[in-house]
């Protein structure tokens, strides 16, 4: 008789990696997940329309992966990639690592083995660790004063967790919230991450289970910009979906146009970025003050 504490070994896990241009990395990610202990795993890489190497270097890993492209090799943005591996996914549970990000070893193992313990939750996300270009260790996502979610508010105000490369999530839960927006050109792993927080519990692994790789072909800061301007549409749907507390929506507009003058801040737009900061101020104002004062610090990347 099965042992209801002991997961099931035959559990597939889809893992789904979009990869557009990175010949550099790829491979070394693409291992990460090979190398992991548990023994089902589905390993599935979208050529998002590659024009480096990529796809040769995805080649020669053979059958231990399925590799899946877009009608005439076409670049369709990271959610439509992403989008596609999940129709083709077979999986129980399913994970999202984005292409130059890397599984920490026994990081499906342990997650796995979370979820099938604790069945309240539909997701669970952990600790992680940002990274060089060269792989060296900088310094982990969170320290003590990280505070899991309790529920989709805590998520829309700051995203805490990433659905790329450090979550796991189960079938079901896909299935109660579909598809990640292909409209969204940015921002839209927030907007995936507050729908599923809409439906399930989260939780979460106090454990560096991935890498997150810093490098300089990171995130520009016009992409950036536009990531907190499409953190307005995602809480205006947010709002038609769930019945968000107004201190809930106040604080997370305090957060967008914070980070919105930031961003204007960077490129001297004075004028812009003071009207930013004026109006986060006006929605949380004992919160600005103490971001500004060095207090407090908003906790994820949204």
């Amino acid at each position: 008789m099965q042992n209801p504490n002991v997961p099931d070994s035959n559990s597939l896990v889809s893992v789904i990696i979009p990869c557009y241009n990175r010949e550099s990395y790829i491979a070394e990610t693409v291992n990460s997940v090979l190398s992991q202990t548990w023994p089902n795993i589905e390993l599935i890489v979208v050529d998002d329309g590659c024009k480096d190497g990529s796809r040769k270097v995805l080649e020669s890993f053979g059958r231990r992966i399925t590799i899946l492209e877009h009608q005439g090799c076409a670049n369709l943005g990271q959610s439509a990639a992403i989008n596609l591996g999940l129709r083709q996914s077979r999986g129980d549970y399913l994970a999202i690592l984005d292409s130059d990000d890397l599984f920490a070893p026994g990081k499906i193992e342990k997650q796995v083995r979370f979820l099938e313990k604790n069945p309240e939750y539909g997701l669970v996300y952990s600790n992680g660790m940002h990274i060089d270009e060269n792989g060296k260790e900088l310094y982990q996502m969170h320290y003590g004063d990280h505070r899991p979610p309790t529920g989709p508010e805590q998520v829309l105000e700051d995203c805490c967790y990433n659905v790329p490369s450090n979550a796991l999530f189960r079938r079901a839960v896909f299935e109660k919230v579909g598809f990640l927006n292909e409209a969204l050109r940015s921002a839209q792993d927030h907007d995936y991450a507050i729908r599923i927080a809409e439906v399930t519990r989260i939780g979460y692994m106090d454990e560096c289970l991935w890498n997150y790789r810093r490098h300089g072909g990171s995130i520009s800061n016009t992409r950036t910009l536009e990531r907190w301007k499409n953190g307005f549409k995602i809480l205006q749907a947010a709002l038609k979906r769930y019945p968000y507390p107004l201190v809930t929506v106040r604080r997370r507009k305090a957060v967008l146009h914070f980070r919105l003058g930031q961003c204007y801040l960077k490129e001297r737009q004075y004028v812009k970025s003071a009207y930013h900061l004026f109006l986060a101020g006006i929605q949380d104002p004992y919160r600005s003050l103490r971001v500004l004062a060095g207090r407090e610090r908003l906790t994820g990347p949204n």
